[in-house]
């Protein structure tokens, strides 16, 4: 059918404006058949020196009297004349959201044309529309070089082909330059291919190099091969395909991605667990008031070996004074409190809370290595880090772990960019970073987003080169001020109203494009939105498989399997005889 329509239309118009408004939409009567057109067709139209770009909104049956859509004449009047009938009295319009124009100046060659290019000595650049075009300008569907215009070359090095256009087969662009400046997300429903595209979006970043990333990996879906949970066929890794570039982190020992080792294991030193780490534990821990109190005072008796110190005390230890009365151990909770000037039943509840994190097999008195700094240096060299969680599925070690390394990377990118301000070293602007997050409502929700650092990455840290890149199907639970952050969305099908007005809040337009987000396609269509692009447009994702990998890393980019990233890294031995 696309390329019938292709056939059809061609560049030709399919239609000329006859009414509407920049809030009310352009009302566009149609010339060609309605079918060859749909909702989120991508529409071009000119008028006097004036571009236009827009979408189609809403397509809308008519007639020059009721009375001729009411009756059917083909059973009453001879074929050339029903149909001549119907050319004249039966007729179809749609609404087209514009959303660009762009100034195009006289002719070349027409007398105004060199005084308008001396105003406009660099290309003209579309901006937000102002006004409308002309009564019966006419309108047709974009073509490869509008799209081109708008959404880049997809041979520029900057520029990852996201998908196409869904009537034409154009390439439609992202700038990865551009989207990493800002934090972005990606929603969809469950199964609707957010995974593959997220994925997908991943890959154009690791291969063109844009920046480093981080993805916090809960299900083990990103760093090692894996299955389809539709089909079972078999999916790539990005270990697989980009080798030393990924390195994958296990949370613990024995922590695996699936039939591969992880390079490193992460344990946590307790020396490296602050109280502002446990602070940002509260809901979850259901710590006190006065827990911030309790935690001051141990930081100030210990420093930074607080923790394994206070979990050494015994809560309600007591011992027996010369005088044989009952008093507080020397390693009680309470004989600490007593000296630091603490209240002894605060500090005795703060101790049996924390007992929740204590025995976490990751958090050790003595790592064998340090992983939090194989994290950060290794993101420093343009490395990419895939963490497992492993057996640790729990919210709580989620929150507690994402806060602590994305605290530690909060603290390295700042003392990396100050510097970079003051001294301006060539070649020592940091590294641009994106912290990739699953599962983004358990930790981004209106009553966790204080608690964790992520919302001050969103709010703050881009002009420190981190941003965030969420991943979720439930975006409606996204606390709103995270969600307002968001530079670029890329959204597929997403069924809830909720959801949907999530996902637009903040953009012009929205009650326009609220039905076409609501009648997406369950796989492969995503509407893209928001900072990153310079209009929403509706694309044909790619498809997440041999061929994509072929086209981003060429013939000889097919990858290792598992045998041979194990035994590179020297985890099993060549078979001999």
């Amino acid at each position: 059918m696309e390329l019938e329509n292709q056939a059809n239309t061609g560049n030709k118009p399919i239609g000329y404006v006859v009414g509407g408004g920049l809030e009310a939409n352009l009302q566009v009567r149609l010339t060609v058949p309605a079918h060859q057109v749909q909702e989120g067709a991508f529409l071009v139209t000119d008028s006097g020196n004036w571009r236009f770009y827009g979408l189609v909104t809403d397509l809308q049956l008519g007639s020059t009297n009721a009375r001729f859509a009411d009756e059917q004449s083909e059973d009453r009047l001879p074929q050339p004349l029903a149909n001549l009938l119907h050319g004249q009295t039966l007729f179809t319009n749609l609404a087209m959201m514009p959303a660009l124009m762009m100034d195009r100046g006289p002719e070349p060659g027409s007398p105004g044309y060199m005084a308008w290019r001396e105003l406009h000595p660099d290309s003209a650049a579309p901006i937000p529309v102002k006004t409308v075009p002309s009564h019966h300008a006419p309108v047709r569907l974009a073509d490869a070089e509008d799209i081109t215009e708008l959404f880049g070359d997809e041979n520029d090095p900057n520029n990852f082909r996201i998908g196409e256009t869904r009537e034409q087969g154009h390439p439609v662009c992202l700038d990865l330059e551009k989207f990493v400046k800002r934090s972005a997300g990606i929603f969809g429903t469950t199964g609707s291919g957010k995974s593959f595209l997220a994925r997908m979006i991943l890959a154009g970043l690791i291969q063109k190099n844009q920046a480093s990333t981080l993805i916090f990996d809960m299900h083990n879906e990103y760093g090692p091969d894996s299955a389809s949970s539709d089909d079972k066929k078999p999916v790539s890794g990005l270990k697989s395909k980009f080798g030393s570039k990924v390195r994958l982190v296990g949370l613990g020992r024995g922590t695996r991605f699936g039939d591969l080792n992880p390079d490193t294991t992460l344990e946590i030193a307790q020396t490296d667990l602050t109280p502002e780490d446990v602070l940002q534990l509260s809901q979850a821990l259901n710590l006190k008031e006065t827990s911030a109190t309790t935690l001051d005072a141990l930081y100030n008796s210990f420093h930074e070996a607080w923790f394994g110190e206070f979990m050494k005390m015994r809560a309600g230890a007591v011992v027996e004074d010369d005088e044989g009365k009952k008093v507080p151990a020397p390693d009680s909770v309470e004989a600490w409190a007593a000296d630091a000037g603490v209240h002894p039943g605060a500090a005795a509840g703060l101790r049996s809370k924390l007992e929740r994190i204590n025995h976490r097999d990751y958090l050790v008195e003595a790592p064998a290595s340090n992983g939090l700094r194989y994290i950060v240096e290794a993101l420093k060299k343009g490395e990419h880090i895939v963490l497992s969680f492993g057996k640790f599925d729990n919210d709580l070690d989620y929150l507690m772990v994402t806060n602590l390394i994305t605290r530690k990377i909060r603290d390295t990118w700042e003392e990396w960019t100050n510097a970079y301000h003051r001294d301006r070293k060539p070649g020592n602007e940091p590294r641009p970073l994106v912290v990739v997050v699953e599962e983004a409502h358990k930790l981004l929700n209106r009553e966790m987003a204080s608690q964790t650092i992520f919302s001050t990455i969103a709010r703050e840290m881009r002009k420190y080169y981190v941003t965030l890149l969420i991943i979720d199907q439930r975006p409606s639970q996204i606390y709103d001020e995270v969600m307002s952050q968001l530079g670029t969305r890329v959204t597929g099908s997403l069924g809830d109203e909720d959801d949907i007005n999530a996902v637009l809040s903040g953009l012009a337009g929205r009650q326009a494009l609220r039905g076409m987000l609501a009648k997406l396609q369950p796989k492969e269509e995503v509407l893209l939105l928001g900072w990153g692009v310079l209009m929403p447009i509706l694309v044909r994702s790619r498809r997440y498989d041999s061929r994509f990998w072929q086209e981003v890393l060429g013939e000889n980019g097919k990858g290792k399997n598992v045998d041979d990233i194990n035994r590179i890294l020297g985890y099993q031995d060549d078979d001999t005889d």
